[in-house]
């Protein structure tokens, strides 16, 4: 007997007509699904909801994103009230929001909330004292010239280590500073920088010399750092090393210092994730006097609190950052922003408010069990893979067996109770809150892992999986309409939310997520036939891909063309078919009679690949398309729709392509 969809909130009588489905209204009827079906699904959708003037893209995501934000909204401004009520963590809550909202303090304040760390970096005489400089400022939230945490030691994923990684650059990627291509947004950026520069105090002249400066050091660091591409393969950025042999790759910065100066606790030995980097950090260090580091460093400082000074600063970086990177016409109304910055502050503090008022427990209930659902799908499809080896096949089965689900919000709540936060004190609570997470993240070194914790806040529209916690997590911000409609149409769900689960489970099992056990230590447990077959399907998707265009030259020159780059977004596009495959599996296994039947004309079947490709509907400015394409690892989502249709035989049955049609290719690829 059929077991009844998880995606259901209850069975609904065989003649209901009213179980909410697909968004008609977005077809574009005048296309074939079978040359277009992104346009087919999407395009009346797209023609009807440009893009807002304060936003950059605008799809699907950041329609439930803004109701999300609505929502945080309403519980941001009822906590800001000083009522006598409040209990601790709603104190904590409002006042923060009260000091974000205090446009008139900002104001008048411009930016002296800066000035005692501009006077840090006045302070320091002698580049041996850089190391202290920079841990005080990097605890305090400045994004210096690297990055320092915690995290799980490859080697033995139960146990946390400390971690060095390269960083430092301000503009979007490391192609920004070493590719023709980019040479007007750094020309831009330069101004910029003097720009910020002059607001802070400095003469037009100065400016201009020290966004030189600033130009000089962080071409440097990029040239150090190693590409996106390569930092996919997860043997280039796990390196064990003793603290004393780290050391020597940066004979001129003292770690010891460094660590002090975070309040980190001892530790003997870290993980390097690129080597590289600080050994060319360590040359750069030498070689650029003192006065160069503190310019970049008073720079850093002002770039990382420009959105909580006066409107100049605010608007400056706007100007640059969103007009002309992203495209955005508007800065986004001063309530979103803080928003935006409280979430990032004190995001599990707001998620639990917002848990208690916008996510029932039936809904965490369903996901649950839909997620149990895809597990089986996939179980299946490893059981009878014509590829992979009996060896290689066990432990494939142990490490799914091994991946905890995480679904909506965590079970332990963060304890904000020793981090003050102030109603009129903005930048003093933002340099609070980095101290307050900075300690937390430290104090994990040389202790168990903890596979409770969450990466993502409640809120957050998103999902991901975490190759050394082995485990997949969905917030309770993507569990909603239209990825997951509670009692909605079945079919519609699993293309929705059932694809993205498919798609984080897969992770486990894609080019990097491959290399991780079931425990999370990075471990080869592939034999070399069975990794070989699998990098020559990889490979095939990688070719796919590359063919597919991000960003038409706006004077039509084909050769000009920027590509979606299929290395870089080979995980996500890996992950994109094999999830659906594993939704649509278990769809078609567990639709009963009820949910057989056509709604608006369209199958269930057409309506589960309706359900994938509505929640990609979106609209993008050139500017932000030119961004992802070098920085974002998934693809542009006409692509993340047509690129898996057109992959699965499944799609063409269900729409009755014909052999040649764009969907309906000769060749297909994909791994599972």
């Amino acid at each position: 007997m059929a077991v009844r969809p998880a995606f259901a909130a209850a069975p609904a009588p065989a003649a209901s007509k009213t179980k909410p489905s697909f968004d008609a209204s977005a077809l574009d009827r005048a296309v074939d699904p079978c040359d277009d079906f992104y346009q087919f699904a999407c395009g009346s959708w797209m023609k009807n909801n440009p893009i807002p003037g304060d936003q950059a893209q605008w799809g699907r995501f950041n329609e439930l994103a803004e109701q999300n934000r609505a929502q945080l909204h309403e519980i941001l401004d009822e906590a800001k009230a000083p009522l006598a009520k409040r209990d601790a963590t709603a104190q904590k809550i409002g006042d923060y929001y009260a000091a974000c909202m205090d446009e008139a303090a900002a104001e008048k304040r411009r930016a002296a909330p800066l000035e005692p760390l501009f006077k840090e970096i006045d302070a320091v005489t002698d580049k041996a004292q850089l190391p202290k400089l920079l841990g005080r400022l990097n605890r305090e939230g400045v994004s210096g010239f690297l990055g320092f945490g915690s995290g799980q030691d490859y080697q033995d994923a139960t146990r946390m280590i400390a971690q060095a990684d390269q960083g430092g650059w301000s503009l979007p990627d490391r192609d920004y500073y070493l590719k023709d291509s980019f040479s007007d947004e750094r020309r831009d950026f330069r101004a910029h920088v003097a720009s910020m520069f002059k607001l802070a105090g400095e003469s037009a002249e100065q400016a201009a010399a020290d966004a030189g400066t600033v130009m000089t050091l962080e071409t440097a660091l990029a040239k150090a750092a190693m590409g996106r591409v390569e930092r996919r393969e997860p043997a280039n950025v796990h390196h064990k090393m003793t603290l004393a042999d780290f050391q020597k790759s940066t004979p001129g910065f003292s770690w010891k210092d460094y660590t002090e100066a975070m309040a980190a606790p001892g530790f003997a030995e870290l993980d390097v994730n690129d080597p590289g980097f600080f050994k060319g950090l360590g040359e750069a260090v030498a070689s650029q006097p003192l006065p160069a580091w503190k310019t970049y460093l008073r720079w850093k400082t002002i770039h990382s609190f420009a959105g909580l000074l006066s409107s100049d600063f605010v608007n400056e970086d706007f100007d640059f950052f969103g007009k002309r990177l992203s495209g955005q016409k508007e800065l986004k109304a001063r309530w979103k922003r803080c928003v935006a910055q409280f979430d990032s502050a004190l995001g599990e503090a707001l998620g639990k408010a917002y848990v208690d008022r916008h996510f029932p427990p039936s809904a965490k209930k369903a996901t649950r069990e839909g997620v149990r659902e895809i597990e089986a799908a996939m179980k299946a499809d490893l059981k009878v893979l014509p590829w992979m080896s009996p060896e290689t096949r066990k432990k494939a089965l142990e490490k799914l067996a091994r991946i905890a689900n995480k679904i909506g919000y965590p079970d332990r709540w963060r304890d904000y109770s020793k981090l003050e936060i102030k109603p009129d004190d903005l930048v003093g609570n933002a340099l609070r809150a980095s101290a307050f997470e900075v300690k937390r993240e430290l104090d994990k070194i040389g202790r168990p892992a903890d596979r409770q914790e969450w990466e993502m806040t409640p809120p957050t529209v998103n999902a991901y999986y975490d190759p050394q916690m082995n485990n997949i997590n969905f917030p309770a911000g993507i569990l909603k309409p239209p990825f997951f409609t509670n009692g909605g149409d079945d079919a519609v769900n699993y293309g929705g939310i059932g694809a993205v689960e498919g798609h984080e489970l897969t992770h486990g099992f894609d080019d990097e997520g491959r290399h991780y056990d079931a425990v999370g230590n990075l471990k080869d447990w592939w034999t070399k036939e069975d990794a070989e077959a699998f990098e020559k399907r990889a490979q095939s998707l990688v070719k796919e891909y590359d063919a597919f265009v991000a960003l038409p030259d706006a004077g039509d020159d084909k050769a000009k063309d920027i590509h979606v780059n299929g290395k870089l977004t080979l995980g996500e596009n890996t992950a994109d078919n094999g999830g659906l495959k594993l939704a649509y599996a278990a769809m078609d296994k567990d639709l009963d009679a009820a949910d057989r039947r056509d709604i608006g004309g369209f199958t269930p079947r057409q309506r589960f690949f309706l359900g994938w490709a509505q929640v990609w509907c979106t609209n993008r400015t050139p500017q932000i398309a030119k961004v992802r394409a070098v920085s974002d690892p998934h693809s542009p989502p006409q692509f993340r729709v047509d690129g898996t249709v057109s992959n699965m035989p499944e799609f063409a049955q269900a729409f009755s392509c014909k052999p040649g049609a764009a969907m309906n290719p000769a060749a297909r690829n994909g791994v599972w």
